[in-house]
């Protein structure tokens, strides 16, 4: 009987890294919170050179590939802007899904389906999903979005895995936050924002931690 080896096997398989250009992503959504991408950006500049691939590995950009081989971004959208603005060329991606063999019309309805696309523009009105941007650099600025942003981060409300949730803030917001303040004075539409997160109005929104009236 042959003897079992000791040895560690080196030849284990390994998981597979996919890099893929940043131009070369598309984009789910119509829009992003540029203040929001700028905090990002400064992050990205306070890493340390050496530091900057883990960083990647990290934070790999959740895509699910669709017709013509094309790989369409489900989140980290404004990861991708602030890595694209910085000039970084390749992202590390992490597919969800491989829906390569569905015709487009069937992939867009999918896609809608599974609450993995965001037709809304900067105006929070719904678009045609043609004019989706075809590049993580066309995305466009939505200062509530922005604001839902920082209502998130100052503890206006939790984060939530439900899809989109930052922008259900957002919508809520931009009919209570005036479009001047939201988009000149961060500081006042924030206290604003915060307000409404605190009352039971927004009681419906993902991740609300508003006080709860006892029965």
């Amino acid at each position: 009987m042959a003897q079992q080896s000791t040895e560690p096997n080196t030849q284990s398989p390994q998981p597979l890294l996919h890099t893929i250009a940043i131009d070369d992503l598309r984009p789910t959504q119509m829009t992003v919170g540029m203040r929001e991408v700028e905090r990002k950006r400064a992050d990205w500049k306070k890493l340390a050179p050496a530091k900057t691939g883990s960083f990647l590995g990290n934070h790999m950009i959740p895509v699910v590939r669709g017709p013509k081989n094309r790989y369409y971004v489900i989140d980290h959208h404004h990861l991708a802007r602030a890595l694209h603005d910085e000039g970084v060329a390749q992202v590390l991606i992490s597919p969800v899904a491989d829906l390569r063999a569905l015709d487009k019309q069937e992939f867009w309805r999918f896609m809608d389906n599974r609450g993995w696309t965001h037709p809304f523009d900067a105006d929070g009105e719904r678009q045609p999903r043609t004019e989706l941007p075809k590049s993580i650099s066309d995305l466009a600025d939505d200062p509530y979005r922005s604001l839902a942003g920082e209502l998130r981060f100052a503890g206006g409300y939790a984060k939530d895995a439900t899809p989109f949730s930052e922008f259900l803030w957002a919508d809520a917001l931009r009919l209570r936050v005036d479009a001047k303040t939201a988009k000149n004075d961060a500081e006042t539409a924030l206290t604003q924002a915060l307000q409404f997160a605190k009352s039971p109005e927004a009681s419906y929104l993902p991740g609300w931690c508003g006080p709860h009236a006892r029965s």
